[in-house]
């Protein structure tokens, strides 16, 4: 949303907007000129706007949606306006239950470091830009296609990527089958001569409907893309990457985790289609920075490291932690995690439960419900009682910071999609003191 907002508001278009609760990113749009307001009650909406953009995750009895709903208000959903844009444009939209906020970030930004230009519409906030928008007079957009209540569907893709299709949102869908249902659905909406870039084995692969399709993986060199000689290199990886036929050598990552290399296959792929030079996709990779909370470094000195994320799926949350295990060997590694929505902590406790007990230690925050009620039973005890009693333990916020600040882990993890973020530089001002780290 915050993407289309700055989007609307660089075409020179007055722009306000409401938000359940402040963050960094509803503070960097106020700054931006933006107004935004934070209670639901149609006295602070601006009703002189000619048009209302609403994301799925507002609820049907919003008073202020109910509002312009009932009084001939032009209404779009998020997806309906993306739509427009990916018609309109050669666009390059990358789907998934998960990985597609980096890798779209990935691909956005070799086009713009390379030169190539694009317009970005992304799910994060792009650290070397600090932004999760830009703007070129190329009329090429980069999109991440979004499966939640389908939203992806609207979507007219030249180059699609596909990450991942694990079951999430059985609210939305009801079943595994239905979601990836959708997902095959969605590869028909690549537009006539377009290109599919999927990762290798998905289930149904064989029912995607497209006229090329190339697969990638991190580790079956079957697929069309894979990487080959991967060096733990400072924290990050050093890599070549095959292509068909093909080697292109010398690349580096400075970011951690596998699953963010073979994010990085699949971006090398869509720029290789798209023939920019390896020099230069070789360049722009090295640059990246990453993109705010995927695998973001918050410390990284001797003797202490903090890592956030915002992973809130078992099968991301696996790959979070084996990541930072795999670059982190023989140290005791420690999360902190706050599920997210009480149906996925319902429909996925057990999972949850396997692979936070991969971790050393493990502290549970309360659910954070966004745009659901609660569900009789289901709290993050739930999952604290599938786990060993000895290494898991469920706080609030506030006995969170004494716990850290007792317990002092040299490897941290923080990790949920809700409103975990706000806790990121408290615990590290807790760990730079216990620590007596140097703050940069």
């Amino acid at each position: 949303m915050s993407a289309l907002a700055r989007y609307f508001h660089s075409k020179g278009v007055r722009v306000s907007g409401y938000d359940k609760t402040e963050t960094v990113l509803t503070r960097q749009l106020q700054a931006e000129g933006m107004q935004i307001h934070f209670e639901d009650n149609i006295a602070l909406a601006d009703t002189a706007a000619e048009i209302i953009i609403y994301t799925p995750a507002i609820p049907a009895g919003h008073t202020e949606y109910q509002y312009f709903l009932t009084n001939g208000y032009t209404l779009l959903k998020r997806s309906d306006v993306l739509g427009m844009i990916t018609k309109d444009t050669f666009s390059i939209c990358v789907a998934g239950t998960h990985g597609k906020t980096t890798t779209s970030s990935m691909i956005a930004h070799i086009l713009r470091h390379s030169g190539y230009g694009c317009n970005a519409f992304l799910g994060g906030i792009a650290s070397n830009y600090n932004s999760n928008f830009w703007s070129n007079e190329n009329n090429v957009s980069v999109a991440e296609a979004d499966e939640y209540d389908r939203s992806f569907l609207k979507l007219s893709p030249d180059i699609a990527v596909l990450t991942s299709m694990d079951a999430d949102h059985l609210d939305i869908y009801g079943t595994a089958e239905n979601l990836e249902d959708a997902f095959v659905e969605f590869t028909t909406k690549i537009k006539p001569g377009g290109v599919l870039i999927s990762k290798q084995g998905l289930v149904k692969e064989d029912k995607f409907r497209v006229s090329t399709m190339l697969r990638y993986s991190v580790e079956d060199h079957k697929a069309d893309g894979y990487p080959k000689g991967i060096r733990i290199n400072k924290g990050g990886y050093a890599f070549d990457v095959c292509i068909k036929d093909k080697v292109l050598d010398g690349f580096e990552l400075n970011m951690g985790g596998m699953h963010n290399i073979e994010n990085a296959v699949a971006a090398i792929m869509v720029a290789d289609q798209l023939g920019i030079e390896k020099n230069k996709i070789r360049e722009a990779v090295a640059a990246f920075k990453g993109v705010k909370r995927r695998f973001e470094y918050i410390l990284k000195q001797d003797g202490c490291v903090m890592i956030d994320d915002y992973a809130h799926h078992p099968e991301e949350l696996r790959a979070l932690i084996l990541g930072v295990k795999n670059l982190f060997p023989g140290e005791k590694c420690s999360i902190v995690f706050q599920p997210h929505l009480y149906s996925r902590t319902n429909d996925h406790a057990a999972g949850f439960a396997e692979v936070l007990s991969i971790a050393d230690q493990v502290w549970l925050l309360p659910i954070y419900p966004a745009r659901e009620l609660p569900m009789p039973g289901v709290e993050s005890e739930m999952i604290a009682a599938k786990m060993n009693s000895g290494k898991v333990k469920v706080v609030s916020k506030e006995m969170l910071l004494t716990e850290i600040a007792l317990s002092k882990p040299s490897l941290l993890i923080t990790a949920g999609a809700g409103d975990i973020d706000m806790m990121v530089e408290p615990i590290k001002n807790v760990l730079i003191g216990a620590f007596k780290l140097v703050n940069v």
